[in-house]
């Protein structure tokens, strides 16, 4: 690996910045494609001379040639793309979605041609459809497709532009479905509210969550690492995985809070409203493919995002113009 670069798109989201930080703190150089200079969320993550350290390109996702020119002149070997407009952006504005989530992908799959490196990118539990009952809740792999929402429609086009890809100009990628990701960074998205609560938890405020039920929540940190070992592992073909881990209840996760911060209980609800999709994926084809995945305990992931973000909260990182959107939002 003493080789290795990597280019990242989305490295300011929730996921990437966790992927950015890893690599960081493996000394291993990364480019960053950054449409706007925003990084707050790395700076929940890494410190100002590590943030340094990060090649950054400015650029739009769907820029080839500029994105294939500094890719070249930093030499790099391995391509993990998780830039994307989420859930509730592409239903307000479904064009928009399409640009970004759909071209966007085309075009980083060229890339990856044009390169002569496989590419790993960010697909979703929204692939799938309304629950459907299995043996414990869990999604076989070879479950049906089918999206309910814009979002949904999206990521089943980047998977199947994926295989054409493979089968028509022999790109190799590996798409991976993370199902509900917590933990810092993550303050945006239809399953965001349970971190939010955290957030707001170490904000000293109250918070309601709007859905309840259980699902698969992935720390940030542990759907980072499945993606950088997807991007080493250099499976051949187009695959698509979803990653490992537990069912959690969204009460699971409320008294989780609670038992760190006592003050909160009874504070912390939550609404019995399933969201559309299944509570839980088979993660074991993605762990036979590329080995263990790292899996955090429900507590520590808590404890860290809370304490996180109090850190940020008490530096003056983020104030309450910050506060008052994410906990409205």
């Amino acid at each position: 690996m003493a080789d290795e670069r990597f280019l990242v798109t989305g490295g300011t989201g929730c996921i990437g910045a966790w992927v950015v930080r890893t690599l960081v703190r493996e000394s291993v150089p990364v480019t960053l494609l950054a449409s706007r200079r925003r990084f707050d969320r790395l700076g929940l993550l890494l410190s100002d001379a590590e943030i340094a350290r990060i090649d950054v390109v400015d650029g739009d996702i769907n820029d080839l040639e500029t994105i294939e020119d500094a890719a070249r002149r930093q030499g790099v070997t391995r391509l993990i793309h998780l830039a994307g407009l989420q859930f509730p952006f592409c239903a307000a504005d479904p064009v928009a979605g399409a640009r970004v989530n759909v071209q966007g992908t085309v075009t980083m799959l060229e890339l990856a041609r044009r390169l002569g490196v496989p590419l790993v990118y960010a697909s979703s539990a929204a692939v799938y459809g309304p629950k459907t009952r299995y043996a414990d809740d869990v999604l076989p792999p070879d479950a049906e497709l089918h999206p309910t929402s814009h979002y949904g429609v999206f990521k089943v086009a980047n998977e199947q532009g994926a295989r054409v890809a493979w089968e028509t100009q022999g790109v190799r990628s590996v798409g991976l479905r993370p199902h509900s990701v917590y933990g810092p960074g993550r303050d945006q998205g239809v399953t965001s509210k349970p971190t939010v609560a955290m957030i707001a938890a170490a904000a000293g405020r109250t918070y309601h969550v709007n859905f309840g039920g259980r699902y698969q929540f992935q720390f940030g940190d542990d759907a980072a690492r499945s993606f950088i070992a997807a991007a080493r592992a250099d499976l051949p073909e187009a695959t698509v995985f979803s990653l490992p881990g537990p069912a959690i209840g969204v009460d699971e996760i409320l008294a989780a809070i609670e038992t760190l911060e006592p003050w909160a209980a009874g504070k912390m609800t939550f609404e019995d409203r399933s969201l559309p999709f299944p509570g839980a994926f088979d993660g074991r084809p993605l762990e036979a493919a590329i080995g263990p995945q790292q899996q955090t305990p429900l507590a520590d992931g808590v404890r860290e995002t809370i304490e996180t973000y109090r850190r940020a909260i008490r530096d003056g990182r983020l104030g309450d113009a910050y506060l008052d959107r994410v906990l409205a939002g």
